[in-house]
């Protein structure tokens, strides 16, 4: 056979080989061209699972009269013009492929209108040599294409073509991934005629969570975390869920680089590794997660349908979104669940008779009762209240200032509450919740007694400690009051319980050395620190006591040392300021040629770090309450009149009788 260039038809169809797949991909090409040319509202019609029609309209740029010839021809685009901008691709689409490929195995007319004209025109193609034909029409500002009888030239390729309803589930599915990388976007899908998805735009963050539990349910909503991180240009945002909220299949993985679908294989192994110690190898993780990066540092045009990449440092990638999933699962999960599962609340005698403790794996309590909750105002310590929360302030507009390299957020979201019998005026927690707390509370007697908390872990005025009766068990909760306190109760009486307190005593328990030291957890990227020679001095005089706590300094000269990790509980904080008050605090010790006591320095970092919320639902308070009795392991400091006081509602129900 001699060599001959192919006719267009021909050439078309081949390149359609790779191009058009199936219906899904068809939109696919459409609706990416639709985002690019900057809209806002897509509206997709579909009939037959999109072998019979599939039509995309847009409210974009639109294209004028004397491109749209060229917008039918192979390689034409307005996206790239030169090698640059091919090495820096931030448009959806570049190649200039899909409508020439679309119109050689269908019957394609493309319409639109742009703001500068007055008249819409519609273009199609006929013929083996694929000549373009214009014709005037009415449309509004934006553009539509039309793609009829799909595959009618190619029978083979027609023959291949699964059910109606398995056609449309995979473009149902192909527009799931679309509304989650463009929130800013509505988009409607109607298939035979009957709107079966609407995705409204996302303005708010509310908005955000509702398209979000749209496409990938409530349960990913009840169990997500919000990721947010930066480093060096590389960016990386999004949600991921707790190990609760794995499922059986990977079908809830969402992931885009620059706001392309990926399915990149370097994405997922840095995705999986980070969850391999959380999940069973049967589960899945389940995530949607963007990655911003230079466009200059990825290569897109490495796979045919445009869902793999090549990252130029691609060690760099894989390590900043492991460490940045790794953190944010140990911070959901705050404290690892310990051996022995003790209520803080039962000072009843020890039983000899129980012969082994009851482990954490045959507690019924759900792993969501132990999360943290949402980062919140600074706890009111010895200074004034207001003069705190001004000094959290200024700290908080730092944090947001500095360029920081360590976590910026990961929040477990609120989860949904159920109805209650008695309630006033609160949110009510879900009945899992409740079940779970009087589990806690009911938990059998441990055989074994734990050490008494130290006289320092008690920074009671002595005013406040007045003798009372000791509490064996606080009840069950009942509402929050004014906020900031948990009231509770049982068949002896109610208690008032200071979340306030509560939430000092969850960070000091974190912190707690207990007879061992922190972890130290290395950070992505050492953060060096400019200081005074007092504070390096003391940075050097209190090294041990700093290690104790997983405070890993290193020194780079006279005037500066590099942090290289903390513990856990520090990971959120504004470590360019915490750490020089901290070095601050120590050399004033020194001054006084006094050490550094461990628990000195827990009750400042405590002091220094410890938020308060301004308004408790019930749901958040017995989430904490929780999670300090599995710190506290039964020494909570219940005669402590500032953490919890009980209450008599004797003369109010005696005054109600008259």
């Amino acid at each position: 056979m001699t060599i001959k260039i192919l006719p267009a038809r021909l050439a078309n169809q081949i390149a359609a080989g790779e191009v058009v797949e199936r219906p899904a991909s068809v939109v696919k090409e459409l609706v990416e061209n639709s985002l690019d040319s900057g809209a806002t509202r897509i509206d997709i019609d579909i009939e037959k699972g999109g072998a019979k029609l599939i039509r995309v309209r847009d409210n974009g740029k639109g294209i004028a009269k004397d491109e749209l010839g060229l917008a039918l021809s192979r390689h034409a685009t307005s996206k790239i013009h030169s090698l640059d901008d091919l090495e820096a691709i931030m448009s959806l689409g570049f190649r200039g492929e899909a409508l020439a490929s679309i119109s050689s195995v269908a019957r394609l007319t493309l319409t639109s209108r742009p703001a500068t004209q007055d008249q819409a025109w519609s273009a199609y193609s006929e013929g083996r040599e694929m000549q373009v034909k214009l014709q005037p029409t009415a449309h509004p500002i934006g553009t539509s294409v039309e793609v009829l009888d799909l595959f009618f030239n190619t029978p083979a390729r027609r023959k291949f073509l699964r059910t109606e309803k398995t056609e449309f589930t995979h473009i149902d599915e192909l527009l799931k991934r679309i509304a989650l990388s463009r929130f800013d976007v509505t988009i409607n899908l109607r298939h035979n005629g009957k709107m079966i998805k609407q995705y409204r735009a996302a303005k708010t963050q509310v908005q955000e969570e509702k398209r979000i539990a749209a496409v990938c349910g409530n349960p990913f909503v009840r169990n997500m975390l919000k990721i947010e991180l930066e480093h060096q240009g590389l960016k990386l945002h999004g949600w991921i869920t707790t190990p609760e909220g794995a499922r059986q299949q990977s079908d809830l993985q969402y992931c885009y680089v620059n706001g392309r679908m990926m399915r990149d294989k370097l994405i997922n192994h840095a995705i999986r590794q980070s969850y391999e110690t959380s999940l069973r190898p049967e589960q899945f993780a389940t995530y949607v997660l963007f990655i911003e990066i230079d466009p200059h540092q990825v290569d897109v045009n490495v796979h045919p349908a445009k869902h793999e990449v090549r990252f130029h440092q691609a060690r760099l990638v894989h390590d900043f979104i492991y460490q940045a999933l790794s953190d944010a699962l140990v911070q959901s999960a705050q404290i690892d669940k310990p051996d022995i599962n003790a209520s803080a609340f039962h000072t009843e005698p020890v039983t000899p008779d129980i012969p082994t403790p009851v482990t954490a794996d045959t507690n019924p309590v759900s792993e969501s009762v132990y999360r943290a909750v949402e980062k919140v105002p600074a706890y009111p310590g010895q200074q004034g209240y207001e003069e705190k929360r001004q000094a959290e302030k200024e700290r908080t507009q730092v944090r947001e200032a500095a360029a920081k390299s360590d976590w910026v957020e990961s929040r477990p979201v609120p989860r949904q509450k159920a109805k209650s019998e008695e309630r006033y005026g609160e949110p009510a927690p879900s009945k899992q919740e409740v079940r779970a707390y009087k589990e806690l509370l009911e938990t059998p007697v441990l055989s074994q007694k734990a050490p008494s908390i130290p006289s320092e872990l008690e920074p009671v005025p002595s005013a406040l400690a007045e003798p009372a009766e000791t509490i064996e068990a606080l009840g069950k909760a009942v509402c929050v009051t004014q906020g900031q306190y948990l009231l509770m109760g049982d068949k002896q009486g109610a208690r008032v319980i200071s979340m306030a307190k509560a939430e000092w005593l969850r960070v000091n328990g974190q912190l707690a050395l207990n007879g061992g030291g922190l972890k130290s957890q290395p950070l992505l990227v050492p953060l060096s620190l400019k200081l005074d020679p007092q504070q390096i001095e003391a940075s050097q005089q209190h090294h041990a006591t700093l290690m104790q706590f997983g405070i890993e300094l290193k020194s780079r000269n006279s005037s500066s040392l590099m942090i290289m990790g903390v513990p856990q509980p520090l990971r959120q904080q504004n470590l360019q300021q915490l750490i020089p008050d901290l070095l601050s605090y120590a050399a004033l010790i020194s001054e006084n040629d006094q050490a550094l006591p461990p628990q000195a320095l827990s009750d400042w970092l405590t002091n220094q770090i410890t938020q308060v919320k301004s308004d408790y639902t019930l749901s958040e308070a017995i989430q904490v309450i929780a999670e300090i009795e599995q710190l506290w392991q039964g020494n909570l400091p219940l005669d402590d009149r500032a953490f919890v006081r009980p209450v008599d509602f004797s003369a109010t129900i005696a005054a109600m009788k008259l």
